[in-house]
């Protein structure tokens, strides 16, 4: 719609429409307020519920039994026997004598040359070794096709010692360039010399290929096939029950393949990371190299004669190194309480107690267990102070006062304020949208009621929280929080003499309310506060219609959108009714003129 703006009347057409329009628009600023509370409100209850959760969470772990049942463990001799317990060990004193620790198979080779270097690759120190312990292998090499001007391409693998080795013969690579092919004559050795143009030399180290040529950009160097030399062999190494650690389709054993140009130390090393469980290393003191299980005790299959625990095959390993297979681990032996007994590692576990040896020994070291008093205060004294931290939390948002000379701020008041403003007013039109909410109320006053009823069943001394020196707090201002009685003696005590009732107290499981624990009956109460906090103002991941204040939202968007309309209609109206006077007054004065005209 053409809209005129005072040409004719002189008046500010503009601002009048904008003056009328905020009388108009008073109540969609009034519905966007009240949108703007809803969902402050909607995410006051959302961070309630998210501190009802955590704490549930919480007491999730105060129904395990581990939180009751901590265990405190001595040695009297650390440097001989460590001891650690579970909850489920007994109270009691153990005495270990005549300790021999478990050792672990081991295997020396012999003295290997003493000019080896353990650091270069093994192929190029094969001199020292048999011919026999290397295995010639095919490897199919892929076009290559090169992204600058170069003379020298590197291949995957070192160890080279033919090139398409098909009849006996050195033959050559051919390379294309602008889809020209040329061959090059191969030459394999450690120094290239003089190469020949139509030569391409290959170190057989490390696969590098030297060109006589200079070969641009764009070439492709053809695919071609050479031969490779390895080292194979496997290594088979047994679990405590006899059976071999490695494949199944290899029987069991692990297999290994290295190329040559990898290093005697790099071979060692991968050995070691392997899953054969088996730690090697090279001495250079005696030139040595030396492999031992990982794991103590007598390791062999079940089925061995010899009873070896490692196993080993392949010339590298039983030729050139001449390891030994008839290496045995040694259980440790040790008598417990006066039994004699024996495991395959030095750390294991009996009765709950798990024991470390550390040393040989032939005299006594007493192992003492016993409930750890202190580990148990800890953690119910933590969570009464969580229980604490909650309820003061909520019941600050259910007594906080609405100040509502304070509400939502509109856009164009917004802008009238700075930033700082902005943000104190709001916080204090946040204030008190939950003041007195009975959900959250009635969820207090049930966990009140949760701690301070008493367990019925319980076998032992405690049924009530009183009986264990636990109470509510005398000052009316703590709205029911929680108090551990003086320094916390009694709590002690009673964790001391009766443990099971006192987790029982906490912990209890029962059909009824009334037979349930303290923690039980506060998860269920939690529960079903946070399931109607969530019918009223829902998850983050839920449609508006699943909530209470979700539907409240929409509908108040309907009608925000609703009455934007509306104030279209009505602005159009004015700016109409606006035009049309300025075009009667555009009227009236050429008719003015017009008269003018004839009296002149």
């Amino acid at each position: 719609m053409v809209r005129v703006s005072g040409l004719a009347s002189g008046m500010d057409i503009d601002q009048i429409v904008s003056d009328l329009m905020k009388a108009e628009r008073m109540p969609i600023d009034k519905m966007k307020k009240q949108k703007q509370t809803l969902e402050w409100q909607r995410d006051d209850y959302r961070s309630m519920n998210l501190l009802l959760s955590d704490f549930n969470n919480l007491a999730f772990n105060m129904t395990l039994q581990s939180s009751y049942s901590s265990k405190t463990v001595s040695s009297a001799d650390e440097t001989k026997v460590k001891a650690a317990a579970t909850s489920s060990a007994a109270n009691a004193s153990y005495t270990l004598s005549n300790v021999t620790m478990a050792t672990a198979a081991q295997t020396i080779s012999t003295s290997i040359d003493s000019s080896m270097d353990p650091t270069k690759s093994l192929w190029s120190q094969r001199g020292s070794m048999d011919s026999s312990v290397w295995t010639e292998k095919t490897v199919e090499q892929a076009a290559i096709t090169l992204s600058a001007d170069t003379s020298t391409v590197k291949l995957a693998k070192g160890a080279v010692s033919a090139v398409n080795q098909n009849t006996g013969t050195l033959n050559s690579i051919s390379v294309t360039t602008n889809g020209t092919s040329k061959a090059y004559t191969v030459r394999i050795g450690t120094a290239a010399g003089t190469i020949n143009s139509n030569e391409v030399f290959i170190n057989e180290d490390t696969g590098e290929m030297t060109f006589g040529t200079t070969l641009t950009s764009g070439s492709t160097i053809e695919a071609f096939s050479y031969q490779q030399n390895v080292l194979n062999f496997s290594m088979t190494t047994y679990d405590s029950t006899g059976k071999a650690t490695g494949n199944i389709q290899d029987g069991g054993s692990t297999p290994f393949e290295f190329d040559g140009s990898t290093s005697l130390n790099t071979l060692l090393t991968q050995i070691s990371n392997s899953k054969v469980g088996i730690s090697a290393f090279f001495d250079e003191g005696t030139n040595k190299v030396v492999m031992t299980r990982k794991d103590t005790g007598n390791l062999s299959s079940a089925d061995s004669a010899d009873g070896s625990n490692m196993v080993f095959s392949g010339g590298f390993l039983t030729g050139f190194l001449q390891l030994a297979g008839n290496a045995k681990g040694t259980d440790a032996k040790f008598t417990l309480n006066g039994l004699e007994t024996t495991r395959k590692s030095n750390t294991f576990t009996t009765g709950g107690v798990t024991y470390t040896l550390q040393n040989n020994f032939t005299g006594d070291v007493r192992v003492n267990v016993s409930n750890d008093t202190q580990k148990v205060f800890d953690t119910i004294k933590d969570f009464v102070t969580k229980y604490n931290e909650l309820i003061e939390k909520i019941n600050g948002k259910i007594t906080e006062e609405r100040d509502r000379n304070y509400q939502p701020l509109t856009d164009e008041e917004r802008e009238k304020l700075t930033d700082k403003q902005a943000e104190q007013w709001d916080d204090k039109a946040k204030s008190g949208l939950l003041k007195g909410d009975s959900i959250l109320s009635s969820g207090l006053n049930q966990m009140r009621s949760n701690w301070y009823a008493s367990v019925s069943g319980v076998s032992g001394a405690f049924s009530q929280l009183t009986d264990i020196g636990i109470s509510t707090s005398a000052n009316y201002s703590d709205r029911g929080k929680l108090v551990i009685e003086g320094d916390g003696t009694k709590l002690k005590e009673a964790i001391e003499k009766d443990p099971q009732s006192v987790m029982d107290l906490f912990m209890k499981s029962g059909s009824t309310t009334s037979e349930k624990g303290i923690v039980r009956r506060l998860r269920d109460t939690i529960t079903q506060t946070v399931s109607k906090v969530e019918q009223r103002a829902g998850r983050s991941t839920w449609t508006s219609e699943q909530f209470l204040l979700g539907r409240n939202l929409k509908s108040v968007n309907s009608q925000i959108t609703s009455f934007e309309s509306r104030l279209t209609q009505v602005e159009d109206r004015y700016y109409r009714q606006f035009t049309a006077m300025e075009k009667a007054i555009q009227n009236a004065n050429a008719q003015s003129a017009q008269l003018s005209q004839y009296f002149s």
